[in-house]
């Protein structure tokens, strides 16, 4: 970490007040808030009577923007605060992009009314959905900033697939792949820790399943997010989400609906509750569950999202597979209401872009893999505040079960590139030991080399076995870890945010009250205090 600097002339008189340098790893907001308790904590230290110069305008601190807390604890947090950032303490935090905003963004689009859903925010899903529909009833005339111009999304370059290996073993309940692209000559550089952006097309037969049902050839016209209008077959295949309607969907469904009843469960949809039917729909499922609503094609279309990128956390090192990048990606695939649902992206990754290359190892002819080079995809690379310390020295935890080991395996193959040893623990576990031991050569060869100090399992379904997950084992080496952290570690965690990453957060207040002797209060601004510092990380979803 870089050094406090006193700015020279900031305050007359012998006590110049430090401040955090631009350099400093910490976002603006945080070097905001940092640079007004030193200004408050040295303004008085000047010779008495002196006059301090005028302090600049503070940037605008958001402390319940911090995906660490509770959706309960940030809603507190921003409770006096204008309706704009009530909003923002409702998103999941994570300044994802994929609802085509960032939080405070999108927060104040809603507020202006330059947008009216409330469902885009994907990590937050329902519990986002129905706070910002709460804070909405409380205050609809709530007057907000400006309208703020929506994303227009990341440039993208096409990139080619090179080859798909499996990962899970035979008899996983799991479908895992490593997924290798080409960077050669994209343009596209990254670091371990990034994300990459890929833009999937829907699935074929779901597209021809929806026209099917609507009565549509495929070719009327129809708008598209770019103002473009475009025949629907294309549109619902590569530019419209029909995966994941919004409830701006829901509700021309439920407007168009001739049966009564039909309309109010769409509107039941629309608000989100619980006991609406069909839960997690795709546009398929609503065109049959509700026959007597049908809008134009022109309107239907028009309330579709856009198709967006998928992000993937890297799971590789450049420094290990220059000019290529790897991802670990479980190929979403479930039998729901009677037919089979693919993930957009995953299913495409696994098994729709190259399908000679999918059975056994991943293994390929000649002939595959010039086919298999031939599949082109778009994509941009997302840099992550998710980083390595820049000192080698400081100690590393990683806590990334089932595919979460994915930035971690990139972590380890950098360091493992660079000859940096020790100081680096893993937390890994998922279902079986036998089938679904992600990476389980490179983790071992990295443990007997000494590239990682200390590795903690836990697998959930192993036969005879008791369950046990990732935040089990971290109980069991709460002195430990307690230890790690006084020396100063960082803590990463990668994986799902809804059960996985809350459990972890639990268990590490948990850790905090007894090895450290706090109370709850204080476990939570311990947790907040490292998250600040970049000493606690997250890469959840």
């Amino acid at each position: 970490m870089n050094a406090i600097s006193p700015v020279a002339g900031a305050f007359p008189g012998p006590a110049p007040t430090p401040m955090i340098p631009e350099s400093a790893p910490f976002s603006p907001e945080q070097r905001a808030w940092l640079n007004g308790f030193l200004a408050g904590l040295y303004g008085g230290a000047g010779a008495a009577g002196s006059a301090a110069a005028p302090a600049p305008e503070p940037e605008e601190d958001f402390p319940w923007h911090d995906p660490a807390l509770s959706l309960d604890e940030r809603l507190l947090m921003a409770a006096d605060k204008p309706q704009s950032r009530r909003y923002m303490a409702a998103m999941a935090q994570l300044d994802c992009g994929q609802c085509g905003y960032v939080c405070k963004s999108y927060a104040e689009a809603i507020a202006s009314g330059a947008e009216g859903s409330l469902s885009l925010c994907v990590p937050g899903g329902k519990a986002t959905q129905k706070a910002l529909k709460a804070l909405q009833a409380e205050a609809p005339a709530a007057t907000a900033p400006a309208p703020t111009a929506k994303a227009t999304g990341p440039a993208m370059v096409p990139i080619r697939v090179l080859a798909v290996h499996a990962l899970s073993g035979e008899g996983s309940a799991k479908d895992v792949r490593n997924i290798v692209l080409d960077l050669e000559d994209s343009g596209l550089r990254y670091d371990p820790g990034d994300s990459l952006g890929l833009l999937a097309p829907n699935d074929p037969e779901l597209v021809e399943a929806c026209l099917r049902i609507l009565g549509a050839t495929g070719e009327e016209p129809v708008p598209c997010p770019d103002g473009m209008a475009r025949p629907a077959r294309e549109a619902f295949l590569t530019h419209l989400a029909i995966a994941r309607p919004l409830d701006r969907t829901t509700d021309l469904l439920a407007g168009a609906a001739k049966d009564a009843k039909e309309a109010a469960m769409l509107r039941k949809l629309t608000d989100g509750e619980d006991d609406a039917e069909p839960q997690d729909a795709d546009l398929l499922d609503l065109l049959e569950h509700f026959p007597s609503a049908r809008p134009s094609l022109a309107d239907l279309a028009a309330s579709l999202p856009g198709l967006k990128p998928r992000l993937y956390s890297i799971a590789s090192s450049p420094l290990a597979v220059p000019g290529k990048v790897e991802l670990c990606v479980s190929v979403v695939k479930a039998d729901r209401r009677g037919r089979v649902r693919q993930g957009v992206a995953s299913s495409h990754l696994g098994f729709r872009a190259i399908p000679d290359l999918i059975e056994g190892e991943g293994h390929a002819t000649p002939g595959d893999r010039e086919r298999a080079i031939t599949e082109i995809m778009p994509a941009y690379m997302q840099v992550s505040h998710f980083r390595l310390p820049e000192d080698p020295s400081t100690p590393v935890i990683m806590c990334g079960p089932g595919t979460g080991i994915a930035p971690f395996r990139a972590f380890l193959q950098h360091r493992a590139a660079q000859g940096i040893k020790g100081r680096t623990w893993l937390f890994f576990g998922d279902q079986r030991s036998a089938t679904d031991y992600l990476f389980r050569e490179e983790i071992e060869d990295w443990r007997a080399d000494g590239t990682l100090e200390r590795l903690s399992l836990a697998w959930s379904r192993d036969p005879g076995a008791k369950k046990t997950y990732v935040q089990d084992r971290m109980k069991e080496s709460a002195a430990d870890l307690w230890r790690w952290f006084q020396d100063g570690a960082r803590f990463y965690i990668c994986g799902d945010a809804a059960r996985m990453a809350k459990d972890v957060d639990t268990t590490l207040r948990e850790i905090a009250m007894k090895e450290g002797r706090m109370d709850a209060d204080a476990a939570r601004d311990w947790i907040v205090a490292l998250a600040r510092q970049n000493r606690y990380q997250r890469d959840v979803y």
